[in-house]
């Protein structure tokens, strides 16, 4: 396109970029701007506007930490596959992971890890929930089988108010339906409305068509009767229900399941409905809390490091290259500034490796200028003017930067596709970081020497 020929948009593009990735990259700093019309409040740090109750809000997202960075709960799980057919044991090992998965996706963890693994004859699934703190809520959600099931009461049992904490603790006197968790489309959480002074969490049903007519005929059986609802077969029912007459008579509104709730057990009984059964029985292996305080040191000791490592090679390319060093360093200011802005904009959840594979890409963004100066520098000896010396500098530069890259991303993607937790963290950054740093070696160190005029004496100055 003529406008990218154009070195003056190029230099108003990279300033921009650098503005947004600013924005983004700062930590949390609070800038609030008040007049008559408008009330701004505002953190640099942020990259999206929200409007809510007359203030835009430029919102800040922090990066993400993983869990040797921020702490959390680690858990180690043995499915018990006794009773799958060895054929099916994999396929039933991935199938249960995956409804862990769900399960913790649900509850709104951060990032987590969730892998299987087999060790000798043990199928286990690893999961690392980063931020969470209760260890047993953590062990509860991920580890019940959680297979909804209705049950209605067996003939010739009746029914009367004062028989409900006998029924509760009998599970003798209940009989499977036809009913079951499968005929579930969903459920979410709702608070009855009855005028209560404290409103209690209730989980709502939704059933697919099917499920709502098989649940109609169960409930025009047993009106005036309770129905069980049980989440697994050897557990007391999590409620008992009394269906009305004008339930059973239309079903219009969905049903809801009411009890002792509070709004973290009625969350967490709505997530194991919605993941699903796990298909084989597990049990825990392994449970561990990850405190913080060791991440928050490490975080220190990396940055001091990181930042110990960039001033060095600052120094060292505005030592070797004078001028040309310099707007090196500036274009390598803004790589660091893009990155870390997408570290938040994806977000990246960043691991002590991952914070190494960054402090590597910066060397190698480095390494992509020198070269460039080196082509430049060679075209200037050979006699080309200016212009024609950067150009050729880069183009020639070019091949080599695009080669070294590509095998660096070609391992990077091998590290991410075969490795786990923490590898998986270093291949990623590290290969964000080389995506953006052939960006600013190519695009944003081109557009500062060719408007900040590197002469012939400046080029040729460059230290052997």
């Amino acid at each position: 396109m003529e406008m990218f020929k154009n070195v003056y948009f190029r230099l108003g593009l990279v300033v921009a970029i650098s503005l947004v990735s600013l924005l983004a990259a700062l930590p949390r700093v609070p800038i609030v701007i008040k007049n008559s019309f408008v009330n701004i409040d505002s953190f640099i740090g942020g990259y999206y506007f929200s409007i809510l109750n007359g203030k835009v809000r430029l919102d800040l997202r922090e990066v993400k930490k993983g869990l040797d960075l921020k702490g959390g709960v680690r858990i180690v799980l043995r499915a018990d596959m006794s009773k799958i057919p060895p054929n099916d044991r994999n396929a039933a090992l991935d199938a249960a992971r995956q409804i862990m998965e769900k399960r913790v996706n649900f509850l709104g963890v951060s990032e987590p890890y969730i892998t299987s693994s087999k060790v000798g004859d043990d199928y286990r699934i690893i999961v690392e929930m980063p931020g969470t703190t209760d260890i047993a809520q953590a062990v509860n959600l991920i580890g019940q089988t959680a297979q909804l099931r209705f049950r209605q009461l067996k003939a010739g049992n009746d029914w009367s108010q004062d028989k409900f904490a006998q029924y509760y603790q009998d599970l003798g006197v209940w009989e499977d339906t036809n009913v079951t968790g499968a005929d579930l489309k969903g459920v979410d959480i709702v608070f009855d409305e009855s005028g209560a002074v404290s409103q209690a969490p209730q989980v709502r049903l939704k059933f697919t068509s099917d499920g709502r007519k098989k649940f109609s005929e169960l409930a025009k059986k047993n009106v005036g009767k309770p129905i069980g609802l049980f989440l697994d077969t050897d557990e007391s029912p999590v409620s008992m229900p009394v269906v009305s007459a004008g339930l059973s008579e239309t079903l219009i509104d969905d049903p809801v399941i009411t009890g002792n709730f509070d709004v973290q057990t009625a969350n967490a009984l709505s997530i194991q409905i919605r993941a699903g059964a796990l298909p084989v029985p597990v049990e825990v292996l392994e449970q561990t809390a990850v405190g913080a305080t060791l991440g928050e040191a490490s975080v220190v000791e990396s940055l001091f490091a990181g930042i110990v490592g960039l001033l060095t090679v600052l120094i060292f390319m505005a030592y070797m290259y004078g001028r040309l060093g310099f707007l090196a360093d500036m274009a390598l200011v803004i790589y660091i500034l893009i990155v870390l802005a997408f570290f938040k904009a994806i977000p990246v959840v960043l691991t002590l490796p991952g914070i190494a594979g960054f402090i590597l890409s910066v060397g190698m963004a480095a390494d992509a200028n020198i070269l460039i100066f080196e082509r430049t520098k060679e075209e200037i000896l050979w006699g080309r003017p200016r212009g024609v010396a950067i150009k050729y500098g880069f183009e020639r530069a070019w091949q080599s930067i695009r080669d070294s890259n590509a095998s660096s991303l070609l391992t990077s993607g091998v590290l991410f596709y075969f490795g786990s937790g923490a590898v998986r963290g270093f291949a990623l950054t590290l290969a964000l970081g080389i995506a953006v740093s052939l960006f600013t070696s190519i695009f944003v160190t081109k557009t500062l020497i060719s408007v900040f005029g590197v002469d012939k004496k400046t080029l040729l100055g460059v230290r052997q």
